[in-house]
């Protein structure tokens, strides 16, 4: 049901470790005005639409199939929002979730826990987020991953995001930390709108005055210039949940990112972390995304096992999941991983798994029509 893409033997061993466990779900939220680029991201078919991606999909994450919802999922260009694969799996599993705002323009209108954060400005601008508050967010991830992990002695940790925007910011963080991202990223979209990705970098990291430095980027300044407030949390929950138990960074290059960024962090502070117990957890959509390259890009990281579901919806009989196997959404909410999880700690097969969602996304249709 999973296939282990890079880093083999370090991938298998987690898995060894943690197939008898049971996943600790955590989403984090966050925003980017960079999200309001237009032609940036298909997660909502207008920029103001994309305002609300975030609130809606985690309304829909904690409650499911309602008759109506504050937020209403915003239509896409072609599919439908990944979160139905996160709940059909955590509902039907019965996985803890615990939801985090980071840094939203509006809060969510379901039960969250407020980091305090802001939305992040355009990376555009070089000054995404004050260098202040980027420390501030880091601590809180540090110790929410502390208290997740304390009692997880056969638990390991999902970390997820829902940013939009994000892979743009995931960009940006990669070429900062002097990582050859080029062309290898991924994005909502069926063809990666690689050539404005890179421009939009290329400006924010000009503007910030650090692009075409020899050396990588302290970061936290680095994240305060073009980042997005979800990075530095994860960040921070991995380092410190890591010590105790597993933990599978849920998503494609935005996880990446974020991995890289912890690399970084290590290398330059003095935190204790443990490595060997992350992994990055996606789509086949993703890792297999011929518009990117997400292998490669794992493997210009570093030593980073990349885990993907082998899920597939070619013979679905809804088009709109089928709209996933012609390159539209791919991966977010962590569905990836709670794909790869719904494996490794609930033995389901690719029927069982396709039947929930399935089910799920007829339930929604039927109460919305």
């Amino acid at each position: 049901m999973f296939r282990i893409y890079t880093s083999q033997s370090l991938g298998q061993k987690w898995v060894d470790t943690y197939e008898d466990y049971s996943p600790i779900f955590a989403c984090i939220l966050g925003f980017t005005d960079t999200g309001l680029i237009p032609g940036i991201s298909a997660a909502g078919a207008t920029p103001e639409a994309r305002k609300y991606t975030a609130i809606a999909d985690a309304e829909f994450l904690m409650n499911g199939v309602k008759s109506s919802y504050d937020y209403p999922l915003p239509p896409l260009h072609q599919g439908v929002s990944p979160v139905f694969i996160t709940r059909a799996i955590v509902e039907a599993c019965n996985i803890p979730i615990h939801l985090f705002n980071a840094g939203l323009p509006i809060p969510p209108s379901v039960s969250f826990i407020d980091l305090k954060g802001q939305p992040a400005n355009c990376l555009t601008t070089g000054k995404a987020l004050p260098l202040s508050l980027v420390y501030d967010l880091f601590q809180q991830g540090l110790n929410w991953g502390k208290k997740l992990s304390k009692n997880a002695t056969k638990n390991f940790l999902i970390l997820s995001e829902c940013v939009v925007g994000g892979t743009t910011t995931a960009l940006a963080i990669l070429t900062g930390l002097g990582i050859d991202a080029t062309g290898k990223v991924n994005s909502s979209h069926p063809n990666c709108n690689h050539q404005q990705k890179e421009i939009i970098v290329k400006k924010g990291l000009t503007n910030a005055g650090h692009y075409d430095y020899l050396q990588p980027l302290n970061p936290f300044q680095l994240v305060a210039a073009v980042g997005d407030p979800m990075q530095i949390v994860v960040a921070g929950m991995a380092i410190s949940a890591s010590i105790k138990t597993g933990v599978m960074l849920a998503g494609g290059t935005q996880m990446l990112a974020v991995y890289a960024l912890i690399k970084s962090i290590i290398n330059t502070s003095e935190y204790d972390i443990n490595l060997d117990n992350i992994i990055v957890g996606t789509t086949r959509w993703v890792a297999e995304d011929l518009t990117g390259d997400t292998v490669g890009l794992a493997k210009s990281i570093g030593t980073v096992p990349l885990l993907a579901t082998k899920l597939n919806f070619s013979n679905s009989s809804y088009e709109q999941l089928k709209m996933y196997e012609q390159g539209y959404v791919k991966e977010g909410v962590g569905a990836g991983g709670c794909a790869v999880a719904a494996s490794l700690s609930f033995n389901w097969t690719q029927e069982k798994l396709l039947n929930s969602i399935k089910n799920l996304v007829n339930n929604y249709y039927q109460i919305r029509n």
